[in-house]
């Protein structure tokens, strides 16, 4: 039976959880001393929003102190032409302008059209997702984490108590805008798991948190060429060119959307299967393996594919 796109008959209730910070801790969040502490903190949140509007994409902001923020503030560091070792200092605080930031935390009213086009449900099955016409979003809050750069459930716990339904008016993060420029070279770093995109003069325009390939299907090695950007695409399924997934055997036209294989963009390289793509589960980017494509968050994806163009040439580094 296919599924058909529908938009959820109930609210999305927000629930909160322990500790949460909430949005006023965050926007009077000032570093003083040390690193920044385990757990979920207010601190951590405004320093993961700085980083992203600096161009230094933390992944999902969270408030949770880990691999992608220690990665995001490292490479901050490196492009500083600071020690990256990854802590944050007073050195980090100062060049991110954490003093005097403004608001990091702002409203947003829900609207009609964020509960459009929602799906029932993502199938793991492939042959079942072949049947479908999307793979969009399943909730509006998760459309709406995406949007603004938040993990889902971050965003429920700013918002305790509060349907996330359209003419509500939520808490939500202020990740800036998107950055604009022309990347005339891309680097992956597998060991640190970063991307970082290069302008013609070697400056780096933005860096981001990726996932890459396991010792059983990796990435790329020396250097490839982008051949081309697809928004929105579809994913041919090839048991016999990528991987086995379920009983699946044939050939399947995956359709698009935010929940596909390959999320909402696709960026394709020269070495043939491979590409630079979105994904369904930001949040899973430093605990997850790919089946050897470089895989992003999908608003990370779609800034970076604005700012590649044929012929680009990507650098997998050892």
């Amino acid at each position: 039976m296919s599924l058909r796109l529908a938009v959820l008959s109930l609210p999305f209730l927000a629930v909160a959880a322990a500790a949460a910070p909430t949005p006023d801790e965050i926007d009077a969040a000032q570093w003083s001393s040390g690193d920044l502490e385990d757990g979920q903190t207010a601190l951590t949140v405004k320093v993961q929003a700085l980083l992203d509007r600096a161009g230094i994409s933390p992944g999902v902001i969270d408030g949770w102190k880990g691999g992608m923020s220690t990665s995001a503030i490292a490479a901050f560091e490196r492009r500083a032409g600071l020690t990256p070792d990854g802590v944050m200092d007073g050195e980090v605080w100062a060049a991110l302008g954490g003093a005097s930031a403004g608001a990091i935390v702002t409203r947003y009213s829900v609207t009609e059209e964020d509960a459009q086009g929602l799906v029932d449900a993502i199938p793991d099955d492939y042959g079942e997702r072949a049947q479908m016409e999307s793979l969009g979003y399943t909730r509006i809050s998760e459309r709406l984490a995406e949007r603004f750069h938040m993990d889902e459930d971050f965003l429920l716990a700013l918002n305790p108590g509060i349907e996330i339904a359209p003419g509500a008016e939520i808490a939500v993060i202020d990740p800036g805008a998107y950055l604009s420029g022309a990347v005339a070279r891309i680097a992956v770093d597998k060991p640190t798991q970063r991307l970082t995109a290069f302008d013609a003069e070697g400056n780096a325009l933005a860096d981001y948190p990726v996932t890459i390939g396991s010792a059983d299907t990796p990435s790329p090695s020396g250097a490839v060429e982008v051949l081309g950007v697809a928004i929105d695409p579809t994913y041919t399924y090839d048991p016999e060119k990528n991987f086995k997934q379920g009983d699946n055997d044939e050939v399947l036209t995956i359709p698009p959307g935010a929940n596909g294989p390959v999320g909402n963009v696709w960026i394709d390289l020269s070495k043939p299967t491979y590409g630079i793509h979105g994904t369904a589960e930001p949040s899973k980017l430093f605990t997850d393996a790919s089946h050897g494509c470089v895989r992003m968050t999908n608003w990370d994806a779609g800034e970076l594919a604005a700012m590649v163009s044929s012929g680009v040439v990507v650098e997998f580094l050892e």
